[in-house]
């Protein structure tokens, strides 16, 4: 493909999926198919002669589309939103065609300077204290993860360097392998599986704290864990603690936590893929009260804040910590600005920064602060609020629909864009619904379990999703139901 072809192609990929975007809600919104269904639809070996574009581009609806679940479809309700938005499409273009790795401020200048300056603008708009941004007199900074995950495992090995260091310090003689075999790490019992996993990484036993009866964690619990396993004699290094639960959306007490790891010399990092973008509006920052106790904060742009996958903007209030626990500088990647690169600390006598690659655990990375930056200045502050707030008012209007039906129950507070519901009866029983719901294929909906029940979860995910959309669910939802209740009733 010459440039020429390329021009031509390119405007007609981008035609494809605006039709695609456009038309989506027309499309059956979870797929059809069997696994292993793709394998029999392409030949076993790739070609050894090329094809023509046009062969490519017509196995698309024929390979491609029947296997997809199509996550920006105003009928699609499960898990928790992914963000899409034109402008961010069109950055993503851009920095393919960039295609820089840029993991270092010589790889590419731009990369990592912009990056700084977008998780200032970013930690600006959700109002962090200013000891987690890059431009000022504190010494910390934010950089692009590529998932929360992994913010959660970068932020579980800095706290365990952190650790060991100022153990060895008191005590310089104590074998490294001793201390890291009584180190544990924290979590809710409701926390994403990846902070368990994290700890699985880390090689660090890891521990839940059970949570209230709105799912959170109190300070109280923690501090009752923590007594119990420094009697035990082991060393208590990180809690993760969550602003928006994967089950329920809930929230634990970091004004109560946070004060606790500080005084215990705890790393505590805070995990708000989802919510977090929701602090950017006055009305819900209250709900990140608390962050200035935190040595890490993290949240998913690329959830519920219009920038494509991936992008995982995660700040830490001490950058040394995260370099020492990942620094490496074998000669191939030494360059003239050594010092200069992602976080740039402005003060009166000189001007003080470290590379990229010292703040994650891959080496490489894309242009991923180009999304962030198209789309912040083509919506702007006010019209990312308004898509938050939108999507709230949607759930609250969900809620409100099924209140007014007796057979259902509200399982959990709805805060934001996600309303936990059941209809009242058995566990089996809901999840006959829930396979009813999904087998029809019209709306997708995913299952939690809150207090040993089993629950079905309404998200708020599509950018394109209006009041209809979710009326339609609704009356969808309520007539399986109807339907299931019948047939028990008919047939006990």
């Amino acid at each position: 493909m010459d440039t020429a072809e390329f021009r031509r192609r390119g405007k007609e990929m981008v035609d494809y999926v605006a039709d695609y975007l456009e038309n989506i809600e027309k499309r059956q919104v979870y797929p059809d198919v069997e696994p292993g269904y793709l394998r029999s639809l392409i030949p076993e070996e790739a070609p050894e002669q090329p094809e023509t574009y046009e062969d490519v581009v017509k196995d698309i609806e024929r390979v491609v589309m029947p296997g997809i679940t199509h996550w920006h479809s105003p009928y699609f309700f499960a898990y928790f939103p992914t963000a899409n938005s034109f402008p961010a499409i069109l950055a993503d273009m851009l920095s393919g065609a960039i295609g820089c790795v840029g993991f270092s401020w010589a790889a590419s200048p731009a990369c990592t300077e912009l990056e700084t300056v977008m998780l200032d603008w970013l930690g600006k708009m959700l109002n962090l204290p200013e000891e987690f941004l890059a431009g000022t007199k504190g010494k910390g900074g934010g950089v692009i993860q590529g998932t929360a995950s992994e913010a959660t495992l970068v932020a579980l090995l800095a706290a365990r360097c952190r650790m060991v260091k100022r153990i060895l310090s008191d005590d310089p003689e104590r074998p490294e392998a001793d201390i890291i075999s009584k180190l544990v790490a924290y979590s809710s019992d409701q926390a994403h599986s990846s902070v368990e996993r994290a700890g699985l990484i880390g090689g660090v036993r890891m521990r839940k704290i059970p949570s209230d009866s709105k799912f959170s964690v109190r300070g109280e619990a923690l501090r009752k864990v923590l007594e119990e396993d420094k009697a035990a004699g082991l060393i208590p290094f990180y809690f993760c603690a969550t602003l928006g639960t994967t089950p329920s959306c809930a929230f634990d007490y970091i004004t109560e936590i946070g004060p606790i790891c500080n005084t215990e010399g705890i790393w505590m990092h805070i995990d708000a893929a989802y919510a977090g973008s929701a602090f950017i509006c006055p009305e819900f920052r209250p709900l990140l009260d608390g962050v200035e106790f935190a040595d890490s904060f993290n949240f998913n742009p690329h959830k519920w804040l219009l920038v494509n996958f991936d992008c995982s903007t995660m700040w830490v209030k001490n950058r040394t910590d995260i370099i020492a626990a990942f620094k490496m500088d074998p000669l191939y990647l030494k360059h003239d600005h050594q010092e200069s690169g992602i976080h740039t600390l402005h003060t009166h006598t000189h001007t003080h920064t470290h590379s990229i690659c010292h703040w994650q655990i891959p080496l490489g990375r894309r242009f991923r602060s180009l999304k962030i930056w198209f789309v912040f200045r083509m919506y702007g502050l006010r019209g990312l609020q308004d898509h938050i707030r939108k999507h709230v008012a949607l759930a609250k209007e969900f809620e409100a629909l099924v209140r007014v039906d007796e057979r259902f129950q509200i399982s959990a507070e709805v805060v934001l864009g996600l309303v936990c519901f059941r209809l009242k009866g058995s566990n089996d029983l809901n999840e006959a619904l829930l396979k009813r719901i999904n087998s029809a294929r019209r709306i997708h909906l995913v299952p939690c379990q809150l207090s040993g029940r089993f629950v079905l979860r309404f998200a708020v995910c599509a950018r394109t999703t209006e009041s209809r959309h979710v009326q339609e669910a609704w009356a969808h939802i309520t007539q399986l139901a109807t339907e299931l209740l019948r047939q028990v009733r008919d047939h006990p």
